[in-house]
């Protein structure tokens, strides 16, 4: 069964889970909306989605040094209490977190931190290379072309380092699972010898 656009935002819109795992719960499902709620359970999302309204004002530092000496990344991981911010589990986090940035070099943190210009451009660009393609598959082709776009400037959407079939967005659920707090990376810093310093930051 193939899964709609439609189906996927109402399921977005019900949990404030991601688009890709959202739309992984619904293929999994084959559309049917409360298997595809289990599996978000099961997999510990919506216990994350829950936490959302929640305020993180503490948190760690997770960091990356190249064994050359000239590549550095550092990551601001937040969370809910000092506790938490002492567990080990969140510190494997935010260090395992700058060493994905350091893999795959993503630009932002989350799709939200995209300007709504760069998204349009981009679609323009997919759109144009689609010329003499029915309407009907033009509009699910070319969001399967902004998924790709994302897994490869979106940090939240690339694959964590030495995983199978993990994002960092399902990384980042799973330890909010585990430790019971909400969890936001709000900023990465990358420095780079003879290089500008790379900072992003997220407005989630």
């Amino acid at each position: 069964m193939t899964v709609t656009i439609d189906q996927i935002k109402e399921l977005r819109q019900a949990t404030g889970a991601g688009i890709s795992v959202v739309k992984e719960a619904l293929e999994f499902s084959k559309g049917d909306r409360e298997k595809a709620l289990q599996y978000l359970r099961e997999k510990g999302i919506l216990k994350s989605s829950k936490r959302s309204h929640k305020i993180a004002s503490n948190g760690v530092i997770g960091m990356y040094f190249h064994t050359n000496k000239k590549f550095l990344v550092s990551v601001d991981v937040l969370c809910e209490t000092d506790f938490a911010a002492k567990t080990q589990d969140l510190v494997e986090f935010a260090n395992k977190v700058a060493l994905n940035i350091a893999a795959y070099n993503p630009l932002y943190i989350s799709v939200k931190d995209i300007p709504e210009a760069d998204i349009q451009k981009e679609k323009s660009i997919f759109y144009s290379e689609l010329e003499g393609k029915p309407e009907s598959i033009k509009e699910s082709i070319v969001e399967g072309k902004l998924d790709k776009f994302y897994s490869e400037n979106v940090l939240l959407f690339q694959p964590l380092i030495n995983s199978e079939n993990i994002t960092v967005q399902d990384y980042l659920n799973e330890t909010v699972a585990k430790i019971g707090e909400k969890i936001v990376i709000s900023r990465f810093i990358v420095i780079k010898h003879g290089e500008e310093i790379y900072i992003a930051e997220t407005s989630a």
